[in-house]
């Protein structure tokens, strides 16, 4: 075998050990220079199942080593010290990596050239700021796993919305919905605005688990987001959702009732919120009483607005279910009185009433 084959041979192993995983030790690469507010990144500090010191710290079973790069969780870093790994991985250096984009991705080309909507370091020669765009194209063709984290960065979000000067989207929409990275994945998109923090950490976890050859890719739905996550309605989760099918409305937001004659979208958006919870699981937007505005969908916030208004298509199918409502109220009600009493057997008398036959004894 020649040295060159030995050479092709060990590089074609090299390149499916990589496809597939089995990876001891990975860099995140986490940029929140995108048209964003750091609020995904706050949000997931709350996380606990798992919570990121944990996945940091090595305590999770199962998982490569994380070096984790974030800003804002790396207090001690700064200046080109914190941006060192950064130029490596662009450069094809650092691998393998995964690349978490926070923040919708504004459009360069409109400005053609004049300035910048936001950057990330500046460019060694020319001193020039690198654009969040710059960088995007640099690493994504190296990263083994590319993230969205939040509705900004999934789908463009609030930056995004109709009237806006910068042209923003969602990283799918830039790199194009048919990308794969390095480690054969689409894009994983976990929309929230900001992320609900264990729906982020538990995507997170799953695709470290993928990274280190123990679990599958994860299953992603139409959108990219993960299945198991987003496959239900806010709705099907709710606490209030009862109140609806029995057309039993509430008439401002004290209410325990069903919310959609006030501004919930709940019926038709999918998020596991009320399931889920916000913290440990408790808050939520339904489950404290706020409305759903449909902040982890993609036509987030333009179809929903505008917000506090009864959604579009509320009143046709609040009325339709009105009748039936009220009958199996009105019935529910009547059977509630009937089990809501004890038998006429249960007393403190003389005679058995209870039905017992004690033929037995004969």
């Amino acid at each position: 075998m020649t040295k060159a084959t030995k050479a092709a041979k060990h590089a074609s192993k090299a390149e499916k050990t990589e496809k597939k995983g089995g990876f001891d030790e990975i860099h995140i690469l986490w940029i929140s220079e995108g048209m964003s507010c750091d609020g995904d990144t706050v949000s997931m500090t709350a996380a606990s199942q798992p919570a990121i010191e944990d996945v940091v710290l090595g305590l999770v079973p199962g998982l490569p080593k994380v070096n984790l790069h974030n800003k804002v969780l790396s207090p001690t870093l700064g200046g080109e010290e914190y941006l060192a790994p950064f130029r490596a991985a662009a450069r094809g250096e650092l691998k393998p990596f995964i690349l978490v984009i926070e923040g919708s991705v504004p459009n360069q080309n409109i400005i053609q050239g004049e300035g910048y909507w936001t950057s990330f370091g500046n460019d060694l020669e020319t001193g020039e700021p690198l654009t969040l765009n710059w960088w995007i194209d640099h690493l994504t063709p190296h990263a083994w796993a590319v993230v969205a984290a939040g509705t900004c960065a999934t789908y463009g979000g609030i930056h995004a919305m109709a009237g806006n000067p910068t042209g923003s989207m969602g990283l799918a929409d830039y790199l194009g919905w048919e990308f794969r990275s390095q480690g054969g994945l689409p894009i994983v998109n976990v929309p929230g605005c900001p992320i609900q923090p264990d729906n982020f950490m538990e995507t997170l976890t799953w695709v470290l688990y993928h990274a280190a050859g123990s679990a599958p890719p994860p299953p992603l739905d139409h959108m990219l987001r993960p299945q198991w996550l987003f496959g239900k309605t806010v709705h099907e989760g709710c606490d209030r959702a009862a109140y609806y099918e029995q057309a039993d409305f509430a008439k401002d937001y004290n209410s325990p009732k069903c919310q959609v004659r006030v501004g919930c979208w709940g019926p038709v958006v999918n998020c596991n919120v009320p399931k889920r919870g916000w913290m440990s699981g408790l808050g939520g937007c339904p489950n404290v009483g706020g409305i759903c505005i449909g902040c982890t969908m993609p036509g987030f916030p333009d179809a929903f607005m505008p917000f506090m208004d009864e959604p579009t298509g509320a009143t046709f199918s609040s009325s339709l279910i009105r009748p039936y409502g009220a009958v199996i109220r009105r019935l529910r009600g009547i059977t509630n009185m009937a089990v809501n009493r004890e038998p006429r057997w249960r007393h403190d008398k003389a005679e058995l009433t209870t039905g017992y036959d004690a033929h037995w004894r004969a």
